[in-house]
């Protein structure tokens, strides 16, 4: 069996230096926030080029907190896409606010900047583009939306650790950028965790306030807040995958390129692969997706959707008003997304079979072409 992800791999390369690091954790007695977490987060933007990064629980809470800090609460509008996973959407809600959506470009398959601009209205308050699979999204487009309406600009980057363009990674295009370390991602923790990346001094200690029950100082809370911190031992582990991850990212996109140039069926293949694609994900456009994903999965090669339903057409988010046929572009996508095989240890002999399976299943071929 070819597995879409294999962490096990991962931690027999690295087993013992994350060992290694978690048991001094456990030994230290600081097991939230402390040293650990602080060490993290200073590595953390430096890695992304910014002045501060807030380590918090989870890549949602990310979300939610960084639209907190920008002031977004009830009656204000957040303009994202529902081409995303549903936490985009639901840090959102937790405010009060509502998510407006916009459709996705065909190209690129993240956030639309000219449906951006026909959707900001009086009451709109933030951008929140998703780097879908990797990908940035059209930031300098988005951030001259933004500057121009007075906006803030908040990145979901969960997916997107170390994409960079123009000498600027993900994090550090918007006002904040908000990214998850759940353990399949690119750098991933063993378990949950997620940070806030900002240049802001004010906003990067709102976040730290929020995240630790609104205090400012032990046992004064300032505003109301929430138990959102970092266990150290995430942090330990993610202090020692940071080491790797530009390798790994490498290693993702030289699978991707090859994926590219082998695949020669009559389905989608993402824009070119470059440096602004972390490759979270590689997925292809399938009209007959579900047989596709059937007859591979029979060959003994695990596949994903990423994601088979907009947000838009989630039954918890109905409320928005939002029917099919709104968003053509990111249903289209949905319908015929799947994701193959990729992670940084994958065996070149896997990427081949992959690559031979599907072009069997769409082309009627044997072999994988030369």
């Amino acid at each position: 069996m070819i597995p879409f992800l294999d962490l096990r791999a991962q931690y027999r390369e690295i087993g013992p230096e994350i060992e290694a690091a978690a048991l001094a954790t456990l030994r230290s007695g600081s097991y939230v926030l402390g040293e650990t977490v602080e060490r993290f987060e200073a590595r953390f933007a430096d890695y992304c080029g910014t002045r501060h990064a807030v380590a918090v629980n989870t890549g949602t809470s990310a979300l939610h907190l960084a639209l907190l800090a920008a002031g977004i609460g009830p009656g204000d509008e957040v303009i994202t896409v529902p081409a995303t996973f549903v936490a985009t959407v639901a840090a959102i809600v937790y405010t009060g606010a509502r998510p407006v959506f916009v459709d996705i470009d065909p190209a690129t398959w993240t956030m639309d900047p000219a449906a951006v601009a026909a959707a900001v209205t009086p009451r709109t308050r933030a951008i929140l583009p998703v780097h879908l699979h990797g990908r940035l999204a059209d930031m300098e487009r988005l951030a001259a939306l933004a500057n121009r309406h007075g906006l803030a600009l908040i990145e979901d980057a969960a997916q997107a650790h170390g994409a960079e363009r123009a000498g600027r990674r993900a994090g550090a295009w918007g006002d904040m950028g908000c990214f998850s370390f759940y353990p399949g991602k690119n750098l991933g923790a063993c378990g949950e965790g997620g940070a806030v990346t900002t240049d802001d001094p004010a906003l990067a200690e709102t976040i730290r306030s929020l995240r630790d029950w609104g205090q400012a100082g032990k046992y004064h809370h300032v505003r109301h807040g929430f138990n959102f911190r970092m266990e150290a031992v995430q942090a330990a582990v993610l202090n020692v995958k940071l080491r790797y991850l530009e390798d790994w990212n490498a290693a993702r996109r030289r699978i991707a390129r090859t994926y590219q140039e082998g695949l020669t069926g009559p389905l989608t293949r993402p824009a070119a692969i470059g440096g602004d694609h972390a490759c979270h994900v590689y997925a292809v456009l399938a009209e007959e997706r579900d047989r596709l994903r059937e007859e591979l999965g029979r060959a003994g090669i695990a596949t994903n959707m990423h994601y088979p339903r907009p947000v838009h057409l989630q039954p918890a988010y109905a409320g928005l008003g939002y029917v099919r046929g709104r968003f053509p572009v990111s249903e289209a996508f949905s319908a015929t997304t799947l994701s193959l095989p990729l992670y940084p240890e994958m065996p070149a002999a896997h990427v081949a079979s992959v690559i031979a399976s599907v072009n069997h299943v769409t082309l009627g071929v044997a072999d994988a072409p030369a």
